[in-house]
């Protein structure tokens, strides 16, 4: 994820078809990375850890299929969704994408507004705050779509930084997250930071969070990072 935006991968041969993508995602609001063939498709997977990946069954040499599998056995991107997207219609294709590790199987041709749905299904699966959810945490809500938050009641002022972070932590509290996880997903992979500039701003978040009374939410975890709760 770059700067608060969800990065979409992706990974299709056929070049209409991956300008027609990568344009409705872009005007979603998604950062979109593209890819020509499978093994170009495992590169960015490894290089941008996307959000999500909208992958094509057939692709030059790796096919789609494999793509998901070898996305799906790694560790670390095991819980990618993925969007197959195939001219095959029968049931068994559908199902060996699906057995495939594959989180949804899309026929082709489609229609870009039900791909672009499905898209936001899956992201409201992994990264609530991306599509406009409402996240909440003991007495602590945050509406990602105005941009509010409250505490107990009473509005909290954030910065856009600490609303990514608030926002980062609120999807899965209780996860540790180590300052290089913050700057990926707060700052973006472009851009360079210093990694005691995530402390600085945890040290806002806090204040602000506590600007009413209540105990402070965010946890350090020693040599590990933070986490709320």
């Amino acid at each position: 994820m770059a700067g608060g935006q969800p990065t979409v991968l992706v990974v299709e041969d056929e070049a209409a078809q991956q300008e027609i993508l990568s344009y409705n995602l872009e005007a979603e609001g998604f950062r979109v990375v593209r890819a020509c063939d499978g093994e170009e498709g495992l590169m960015k997977v490894v290089e941008e850890a996307p959000d999500i990946i909208v992958l094509d069954w057939m692709l030059p040499n790796l096919s789609g299929i494999e793509v998901c599998r070898q996305v799906k056995i790694r560790p670390q991107t095991r819980n990618t969704p993925i969007i197959m997207l195939s001219a095959r219609s029968e049931d068994v294709d559908r199902v060996r994408g699906l057995e495939m590790g594959a989180d949804d199987y899309v026929v082709k041709p489609y229609s870009v507004l039900e791909l672009m749905a499905r898209v936001r299904a899956q992201l409201r699966r992994v990264r609530p705050s991306s599509v406009g959810v409402r996240l909440e945490f003991e007495d602590i809500e945050l509406d990602s779509e105005t941009h509010r938050v409250t505490r107990a009641g009473a509005a909290v002022k954030l910065g856009p930084t600490e609303f990514r972070l608030l926002s980062t932590f609120l999807e899965k509290p209780g996860r540790v997250w180590s300052r290089e996880q913050l700057l990926d997903r707060v700052w973006g992979r472009d851009i360079y930071v210093d990694s005691r500039t995530v402390d600085v701003h945890v040290g806002r978040l806090r204040k602000a969070l506590c600007a009413h009374g209540g105990d402070d939410p965010v946890r350090t975890v020693r040599g590990a990072g933070y986490a709320l709760g």
